[in-house]
Parts: structure tokens; C-alpha cells; sequence
């Protein structure tokens, strides 16, 4: 695997978000490889404790700014206390496909706005380097499987898919009008697991629209029953498919990203990338490993298909194993295994 830390030591990254699921534990990689990190979340989906269990696994508490990306004021406030920034890595979003559909015009006006404000800065204070949250949402329902970064863009399944696909499109435009800048889009697949110290973990806010989060839920007593949404689709056993990867994977891809960036290696100011296992999973399989790992036997009923879900969808990593020199390494039973000591540990249980 690449040497992530060189040349990153002494860098300073802001990281929006980054109290989140997927910002906490990239400021954990991140910070291991000697980053600044600075941190701007308004905490919509997050909680401030998480700085704590950064601080519990790293030694460090990143700079905190409890700021709205849209509020350019705010912005302006960062950069005049920060000085020079050297990237950013941009998770800060709503992302909750079932959400977006009741609330399509809070998801355009949050996530899209953010992203141009934070363009807009970029230029204005000389941040050259971007890495962007992207979702394989942008997908759509593809035809052919798995998903290559050559597979067409089809029509967004949802409102949040969209708000991804337009996302992409306002950075390649902007990159294209800055050759200053330059930009690597991460499309995801689905991230699960926690850290494996049980000090970060996902954390939802309310009723998880995300599956593991419920799984464990469901395991611990907090919910009374787990929903499968939908067991009649075109799928070996009827439920949906997905590409599942553990959190810490896909954190080391955005470490890795950045260093690409600031190392001069891209290929073009607009790169883009799937980061997946490459497997596809079905819901019942997910529940599978979960029982298998823990010996517990999850309540579940078989619900109505959920408005924006995808059938099936899951990854050709192939491009990011070549050109990133990464690819996950944590198994769907360990990452179920981090998930349920993560969830055991915030709720007080050995």
C-alpha cells in the first residue's frame, strides 16, 4: 500500500462534516499521518461528543467550528482564523435517500449551497485541492453490474441522488474554469462498521434510515423489530443488493485521495472514483452476518419497498485499486462486529 505520510505532515485540511459518520473517522486517519485537521459541522446529523472520541483515539481535539456551510459569513470567519489551508475534504450534506423524497427542496438548497460557497472560498483564499462525498446514488439503477466510473450517469432515483450528480457536475465545470484547482470525486457505495476502538461509530440521529445502524438497534432492544423493505425485487432471495465496506476502509481512501492531490499525481483537475468491495450483499445476507457474528437472532418483518430505493447496485473498484493503490480489507462479519461493539458500548452494555 502507498506511504500516506509523506508529503501530508504539516498540512492543514479542513474537514466539513466532520463530526459525521464518515468525516469523524477520516479526521482520525488523517490526524495519524501528522494533518492539521479543522473541523465545520453545524451539527444537523452529529454530536459533539464525537470530538471526544476522536481526541480518545488520536491524543488530539481538532480545531471545532459549529458553523452552516451556507452561511458565507461563517466561512469567511474560518479562513480568516485558520490562515492558509492547504485542501479540504467536503462530507458536510444531507443523505438520507428517504428523506430527500419527503424534503427535496432542503436537500437542494443545503447540500448544493454548501458546495458553492465552499467553491467560491476556494478560489478566493487559494485552496487549491478538493475532495468530494460523492454516493454511487449517482448511478441510478444500472444496467449492467458491477459499476464502473465509465457506467452512464442515469436519472437520479431521489432528490439526495441528485444533489450528488449536480454536486459533480458544478466541480467539473468549476475545475474546468480553474486550472489553479483540481478536484477527486469519491462515490461511495454503502459505508458500515465503526471504529475498531469503539470510540467513533455512526450515530443517527432518530429513527436510522440506514441499515446497520437499525440492525443493531433492533439487537439491543431500542427498536422492537427490524423492516426489510421489500423481498419481491429481481435479486437471488428478493431483497435489495448493495456493496457494504468498512468505514476505516473508506476513510484511508480520502487520506490517499489528498495525498494524490497535493502530490501532483493526478490526471486531470476532475478525477473520479468508486470505492467499494466489488461484492454485492443482499439485506438478508447483511442480517445473516450479523447473527452469525453475534449469536443473536434479530426480530424482522418483510415491509413494503421503500420510494428512491435501487434494486441492486455494487462496485468495479478496479480503477481505485490501480490508480489509488487502495482496496478494503475489512470483511462484512468484522465490520458487523465493529458495529455492534460500537453500539453496545454508547449504550452502556458490556
Amino acid at each position: 500500500m502507498v506511504n500516506l505520510l509523506e508529503p501530508l505532515m504539516k498540512k492543514k485540511v479542513i474537514v466539513t462534516g466532520g463530526t459525521g459518520y464518515i468525516g469523524s473517522h477520516t479526521a482520525v486517519e488523517l490526524i495519524a499521518c501528522g494533518i492539521e485537521v479543522v473541523i465545520i459541522d453545524n451539527l444537523y446529523n452529529s454530536d459533539i461528543t464525537v470530538l471526544d472520541g476522536i481526541r480518545a483515539i488520536t491524543g488530539i481535539r481538532p480545531r471545532f467550528y459549529e458553523y452552516d456551510l451556507c452561511d458565507m459569513a461563517k466561512l469567511e470567519e474560518v479562513f480568516a482564523n485558520e490562515g492558509k489551508i492547504d485542501a479540504i475534504i467536503h462530507f458536510a450534506a444531507y443523505k438520507a435517500v428517504g428523506e430527500s423524497v419527503k424534503k427535496p427542496l432542503e436537500y437542494y438548497r443545503n447540500n448544493l449551497g454548501s458546495l458553492i460557497n465552499l467553491l467560491a472560498i476556494m478560489e478566493k483564499h487559494g485552496v487549491a485541492s478538493l475532495v468530494f462525498s460523492s454516493s454511487c446514488t449517482v448511478y441510478g439503477q444500472p444496467e449492467i453490474l458491477p459499476v464502473t466510473e465509465s457506467s452512464p450517469v442515469k436519472e437520479a432515483a431521489s432528490p439526495y441522488g441528485y444533489t450528488k450528480q449536480a454536486g459533480e457536475t458544478i466541480i467539473r465545470d468549476t475545475m474546468a474554469a480553474r486550472p489553479e484547482q483540481k478536484a477527486i470525486s469519491l462515490r461511495y457505495f454503502n459505508p458500515i462498521g465503526a471504529h475498531p476502538t469503539a470510540h467513533i461509530g455512526e450515530l443517527p440521529r432518530g429513527v436510522p434510515e440506514n441499515l446497520v445502524p437499525f440492525i443493531t438497534q433492533t439487537a439491543i432492544g431500542l427498536r422492537e423489530e427490524l423492516k426489510v423493505f421489500g423481498n419481491d425485487y429481481d435479486t437471488p432471495d428478493g431483497s435489495c443488493i448493495r456493496d457494504y465496506l468498512h468505514v476505516v476502509d473508506l476513510a484511508r481512501a480520502h487520506v490517499i485521495a489528498l495525498k494524490r492531490l497535493l502530490e501532483g499525481r493526478n490526471n486531470s483537475n476532475f478525477e473520479i472514483f468508486n470505492l467499494g468491495t466489488g461484492t454485492g450483499v443482499s439485506v438478508l445476507e447483511a442480517i445473516a452476518s450479523f447473527e452469525r457474528v453475534t449469536g443473536i437472532k434479530l426480530n424482522y418483518q418483510i415491509a413494503a419497498r421503500r420510494p428512491g430505493d435501487i434494486e441492486k447496485i455494487w462496485a468495479d473498484p478496479s480503477l481505485a485499486n490501480k490508480e489509488l493503490d487502495w482496496k478494503t480489507e475489512i470483511t462484512l462479519d468484522e465490520s458487523m462486529e465493529t458495529a455492534w461493539r460500537w453500539e453496545k458500548k454508547i449504550r452502556n452494555q458490556s
